[in-house]
């Protein structure tokens, strides 16, 4: 199967759609056996359970994607806000760019962090990164991540029910908390200051009403046409006006005051803008807007972005973050959006420690644009890249087939019926894109394309592509496609399009959105921290995109608790960051697992993490647990004692019983993720703890798991239950050795494989080898692999193959071509080019002879102990030739 090949030799370069058949067949494999006995209850696979588990077609734009040439260089020495100064960061990132040009490596410094990351941003070839790294003073060179700009959804009217559900509206009403006097920074797309709902006079005029009332500061640091995919270098600007939407449904959560009300109407808004009108940002612009967000004194930080599959927490987004927090400010950022890719799939700067990372929950109910049919409203999702619906006119609908069956689907352009002028086609989800089905309908003559879901929940869809779709296409939930699907098979059935919106109870409302991410981190900390709406949010748009609309994602759930951390602040102006963040856990309300809720299990901790937001309990709080959440790692070491003090900040005694609720644990494969019914072991030193008033007492629990298996990410809370107030204490680990899991994975594809160039911009896989190289024009040895688990250390070696038949190691002063730390979970499969260079131990590039080669692939699996060799995966390709088409002189480049 031919897969597209990167432009450049790169250690990560991403396999593109072309694997997604094959990639599926690879997902879906059987869980592995547990032991006999009273271990974990197997409740299903994510697949098996109903989910939709993506393509790499679907999947590709949200991993931790490199861009190619640029690189953050982290060096030796503290940053200002860790007690260095400036001068010495600055001198030590002068020595290193000295030392790389005295080594034969050119790089240019595009930018310099003094502040919360000792580091700078350069520009260099690829294959001078193993380099660099060797230079000395360098402490890592991290890939800057492509962060991509979240779709704007289309719109819906008011509602208010997100406040409710979190008890927003009684701390607003009752307690009169508005966020006045807390500043917030939004490090997104942009505001529309000139929106009225965020003070603005309703006038569309970029110089217009910045700053104003309500946003009071901020910066565009990239200006309309950034995109980190093109080329061409940011053009920064004063005025961080917003013309991709996301920002300003983002701020409007935060503190929209007018048709709109957010969590914090009174709230001052900093707008920091990192992504242009279409396309991606990148880390390193971000890492500066968090720094200027530092410099402008914001109380709050937002960061509805993130890059996927990025869960190592050094990366420097995460450090940064960290840092920001150390000195007062509370960070609030997306846990992401890839909960159907499965686990480990959260990402920096998410990950962040001291971060308060948010999950997403559906809103109880949504508003949004319908049409009759079948004698009821279906309301339905306008498709991203197909024109807007009609507001009236009627169609004649038409099914692509029953229900259930393949012609259902519509994958199959030559299974459609023909159509008639004035028909609408109604297609089922599943197995191909829904761009493939709406062209098939297009292409079929349908004047529109009507979508249903496959499973229960709600789904903004997007067709975009080239060309773009002429037709409207709609999504519909599942039971409205099912009952459209009855009345076609007793009879006809007209669609008609309605002007306006309709609201309607969301089926799935209150449970864990079916697209917010899964934790745990790379190092098995405990992530996402809490839980709020984001499924379904009515919130404002800039004035050109109509002023107002629904979105979904974690991007929207971020902004929620952001604006309920600057409630808190308003209420207790001395709260610091982790005060925040403990009384937001420490009140949550645990949360029904989403894919059967009416089973009793409760969601699980990885991906709700101390549960949804309860504000009243949040801001009314008078004891808390000062460890507001627990990472137990791996359990190769048996149970771990806890000990936690409980305070009582009230005049009165307080007596809490000890308790313990276990969540849904989930186990490989991480891409199709098997669900488990999984006590943990737990005990307690006491079955209740009495805390004096205004003082504090400590009480010891016992965690573990015995589940005679290796990897079954478990874990639940300890709940503190009083007469008046409730606290819970989310905790989580992994059972087993976390280094006896497999780390390269086959996919289904036979994969770690060579891969040869077919000169068209692909690249076909080569296990039995023999292939002669040129090493021109793409033709490369390549190395196709994917990753099923975080990985520690990456180490690719080559070797020469003698007249005798032994092997020599290509480069023997370093042992490798080249090597990397702390690389992600694969969101699929991934390419490694060799372009026969290799850099010695002093720095100076050399390209191999031809000859006959084998080339070796070495994992650590994360948190190895490099000295262990059980603890390395290897794999070492069949035996290739180079020859090369233009010969170069032995020894050089």
């Amino acid at each position: 199967m031919p897969l597209p090949r990167p432009d450049l030799p790169r250690p990560r370069g991403v396999l593109a759609a072309s694997a997604g058949a094959a990639l599926v067949a690879g997902l879906l494999v059987a869980p592995p056996a547990l032991a006999d006995g009273d271990g974990p209850e197997l409740l299903g696979t994510a697949s098996e359970l109903g989910v939709e588990v993506p393509t790499a077609d679907e999947i590709r734009a949200a991993g931790e994607t490199p861009i190619s040439g640029r690189w953050l260089v982290e060096v030796e020495g503290r940053p200002t806000l860790r007690g260095g100064s400036k001068a010495q960061a600055a001198a030590a990132q002068e020595t290193v760019a000295e030392r790389a040009e005295d080594a034969a490596i050119p790089l240019e410094v595009q930018e310099t962090f003094t502040s919360g990351w000792n580091g700078m941003s350069v520009t260099m070839d690829d294959a001078d990164a193993q380099k660099l790294r060797e230079v000395e003073g360098v402490r890592a060179v991290y890939p800057v991540l492509e962060v991509a700009a979240p779709e704007p959804a289309d719109a819906a009217p008011e509602d208010s029910y997100a406040n409710e559900m979190t008890g927003v509206d009684q701390v607003q009403q009752v307690d009169g908390l508005a966020g006045e006097g807390v500043t917030v920074a939004v490090i997104d797309s942009g505001i529309d200051y000139n929106h009225p709902d965020l003070g603005g006079s309703g006038v569309d005029d970029e110089t217009k009403d910045f700053p104003n009332g309500r946003v009071v500061g901020g910066y565009d640091l990239v200006g309309d046409d950034y995109d980190s995919r093109a080329e061409g270098d940011p053009v920064p600007d004063e005025f961080p006006d917003d013309c991709g939407g996301h920002g300003s449904h983002v701020a409007g959560i935060i503190g929209a005051d007018g048709e709109v009300v957010g969590v914090a109407p009174k709230v001052d808004l900093l707008s920091f803008r990192v992504f242009g009108c279409e396309g991606s940002s990148s880390t390193e612009v971000i890492l500066e807007a968090m720094e200027r967000a530092m410099d402008a004194d914001a109380d709050v930080v937002n960061m509805s972005l993130g890059a996927s599959f990025m869960t190592w927490p050094d990366y420097p987004t995460a450090q940064m973050s960290d840092v920001l927090v150390d000195h007062g400010v509370t960070m609030v950022i997306s846990a992401g959006n890839e909960g159907e890719a499965g686990l480990f799939s959260s990402g920096a700067p998410g990950i962040s420690s001291e971060a308060i990372t948010v999950a997403s929950v559906d809103n109880t109910h949504r508003s949004a644009p319908y049409a009759t049919a079948a004698g009821a409203d279906r309301p339905y999702a306008a498709a991203t890249g197909a024109p807007l619906p009609p507001s009236s006119g009627e169609l004649a609908l038409r099914a692509a087939g029953a229900a259930g069956t393949p012609e259902a689907l519509a994958c199959d352009p030559a299974d459609l019926p023909a159509a008639e002028p004035g028909q609408a086609l109604l297609i089922e989800r599943g197995t191909c894109s829904f761009r493939e089905k709406a062209v098939a309908g297009e292409q079929a003559g349908y004047d529109a394309v009507i979508l249903y879901d496959n499973a229960p929940g709600v789904v903004n869809p997007t067709v975009e592509g080239d060309p773009a779709l002429t037709v409207p296409v709609v999504m519909l939930e599942q039971a409205d496609g099912l009952a459209l699907q009855d009345a076609l098979a007793a009879g006809e059935v007209t669609w008609a399009w309605q002007d306006g919106p309709t609201t309607v109870e969301n089926g799935t409302g209150g449970l864990v959105s079916d697209f917010s991410s899964y934790g745990l981190t790379a190092d098995l900390a405990l992530k996402p921290d809490v839980a709020a709406p984001g499924g379904s949010i009515w919130s404002t748009l800039p004035l050109e995109k109509g002023g107002h609309g629904s979105m979904s994602g974690t991007s929207m759930a971020a902004p929620h608790v952001a604006g309920a951390a600057a409630l808190m602040l308003e209420a207790k102006p001395d709260l610091a960051p982790g005060d925040v963040k403990t009384a937001m856990m420490n009140t949550a309300d645990q949360l029904a697992w989403s894919l059967i809720p009416e089973e009793g299990h409760l969601e699980p901790v990885h991906r709700q993490g101390a549960g949804m937001l309860n504000m009243v309990g949040a801001v009314h709080a008078t004891s808390r647990v000062e460890t507001s959440s627990i990472s137990l790692g791996e359990g190769e070491a048996g149970p771990q004692e806890v000990t936690l003090e409980v305070t009582n900040d009230s005049d009165e005694e307080k007596v809490y019983e000890i308790g313990f609720e276990d969540g849904v644990a989930t186990g490989v494969p991480t891409t199709n993720p098997a669900f488990y019914e999984a006590e943990a072991s737990t005990s307690t030193s006491a079955d209740q703890v009495t805390v004096p008033a205004n003082g504090s007492a400590e009480v010891t629990v016992t965690l573990g798991e015995d589940f005679g298996v290796d990897g079954v990410i478990y874990g639940g809370w300890i709940t503190l239950t009083g007469t008046d107030d409730d606290l819970v204490v989310p905790f989580a680990g992994l059972s087993g050795d976390y280094q006896a899991l497999t780390v390269l994975d086959d996919q289904g594809l036979g994969l770690p494989s060579l891969g040869v160039s077919d000169g068209a911009g692909s690249v076909l896989l080569d296990p039995e080898g023999g292939h002669t190289y040129t090493m021109a024009d793409g033709d490369l040895p390549y190395i196709a692999y994917a990753f099923s688990l975080p990985v520690e250390r990456l180490e690719i070696s080559a070797y020469q193959k003698r007249a005798n038949g032994t092997l020599k190691v290509v480069n023997p002063s370093v042992g490798t071509i080249d090597a990397t730390d702390h690389l992600g979970r694969s969101p699929e499969p991934e390419l490694y080019a060799w372009d026969g260079t290799f850099s010695m131990k002093n720095q100076k590039a050399r390209s191999v002879k031809d000859g006959d080669y084998v080339l070796e692939m070495k994992v650590l699996r994360p948190l190895g102990d490099p000295e262990n060799p059980e603890h390395w995966e290897t794999w070492t390709s069949p035996e290739f030739t180079i020859d090369y088409a233009n010969p170069r002189q032995p020894g050089t480049r």
